[in-house]
């Protein structure tokens, strides 16, 4: 290759897009004018079709895996877990299990009762008692302070107060044993009215019988089968502290055992007319099918003058 002549230019891109050299002016303007039209744009792309894509539903057999016709939802908008299985839910629930909730709904309800009535039975019903034994407790004394002295009582008035110191129970004595008007409201009952009629600790002798609860209702009789020979069961009334002592204990007996609260009771150890105390509270705990008997004999009568006996004193 020969060297070019002094002046040429060496530039490779020179005379690029032009004319070759001879072609005249009006060639070259066409050249120009070539150059400077812009090309035509790039066709334009389709437009996706209107809908959603087939696989927007999901398989026919994933339930609640996408919504569509006929779902909870807008079409091609995915469930939530929680609406996943609340869907799948209902889907699978049948008959026998609408009716197995049903069922298990009305166990609950009937627990939740059970519950509710137990805890009044256990609790409430001895909070209300307490509070019963308490207002009469205090309506007896301020009676003896302003020096009362009825004749006789009316049914559920009280007339007398019961201590018995090894079980920690001071309680008070109303006439009758009528169950809603003294032994439900926490109070030991005398028997006094008809057939069942026994003496009261006043008198020469006879048997003073009394009944309370064993369980619920203040239940102050609760705990009476611990007694022991010798332990002392104390009667104060207006004017006077009558003390006994517990002489024995039937731990069970038909109710309809009445000779119990005779007045030389049967299988408690007296033999002849004397003056006696007898408590009497139903047995098993926490049913009324038998009756616990315990027996007592007063030793000691003291004027209220005098003070508090000695079973009641330390």
């Amino acid at each position: 290759m020969t060297a070019g002549r002094a002046g040429e230019s060496h530039d490779p891109m020179a005379g690029y897009g032009e004319p070759p050299a001879g072609q005249g002016r009006a060639e070259r303007r066409r050249a120009a004018k070539g150059r400077g039209r812009k090309r035509p744009p790039p066709p334009a792309a389709p437009r996706p079709p209107v809908g959603p894509p087939p696989s927007a539903y999901g398989p026919p057999t994933a339930f609640g895996a996408h919504e569509g016709p006929g779902g909870h939802g807008p079409p091609g908008r995915s469930l939530t877990r929680v609406e996943a299985r609340r869907a799948a839910k209902a889907a699978k629930e049948s008959p026998a299990v609408l009716a197995s909730r049903a069922m298990g709904e009305l166990f609950i309800t009937f627990g939740v009762l059970m519950l509710l009535f137990v805890t009044y039975q256990l609790w409430w019903t001895n909070i209300r008692a307490g509070q019963e034994v308490d207002k009469e407790t205090n309506k007896i004394q301020e009676a003896w302070a302003d020096g009362r002295k009825p004749d006789a009582f009316a049914p559920g008035q009280g007339f007398a107060i019961m201590y018995i110191p090894k079980l920690d129970v001071v309680v008070p004595v109303a006439a009758s044993v009528n169950s809603e008007k003294v032994l439900d409201r926490g109070m030991v009952g005398h028997y006094n009215e008809g057939r069942l009629k026994t003496a009261l600790p006043s008198e020469k002798t006879g048997n003073f019988a009394v009944a309370g609860h064993r369980n619920t209702h203040g239940e102050p009789f609760r705990y009476i089968n611990r007694l022991k020979p010798g332990d002392p069961i104390v009667v104060e009334t207006h004017d006077t502290y009558y003390t006994y002592t517990m002489a024995n204990i039937l731990e069970q007996t038909p109710p309809s055992n009445v000779q119990a609260i005779s007045p030389v009771p049967p299988d408690s150890g007296f033999t002849e007319p004397g003056r006696y105390i007898t408590l009497t509270t139903c047995t098993p705990e926490f049913t009324s099918t038998y009756r616990m008997i315990v027996w007592g004999k007063m030793v000691e009568e003291r004027p209220r003058s005098k003070g508090k006996p000695d079973a009641l004193v330390g």
